[in-house]
């Protein structure tokens, strides 16, 4: 079974092999508020297949809870 730590991990590798192998962010895009919630919380991502067949990751607020509501559909 794939973990969300894994998932996680295979995003943005395709993020960064779909940009030549590296990709360059503001100093900002790591600050605690873009990342996740006031309660330290990290945010969640969505990955959704669009009809032309591509594939949208997408930020999400993250549920309470810990699973965090990861869910997966084939």
């Amino acid at each position: 079974m794939t973990t969300p730590e894994d998932m996680s991990h295979a995003m943005l590798l395709a993020i960064l092999m779909h940009h030549g192998g590296s990709l360059t962010l503001p100093a900002e895009a790591f600050e605690p508020d873009a990342l996740g919630g006031r309660d330290g919380s990290w945010h969640a991502v969505a990955m959704e297949l669009q009809p032309d067949g591509t594939v949208r990751l997408a930020v999400r607020p993250r549920p309470d809870g810990d699973t965090g509501g990861i869910t997966h559909e084939p």
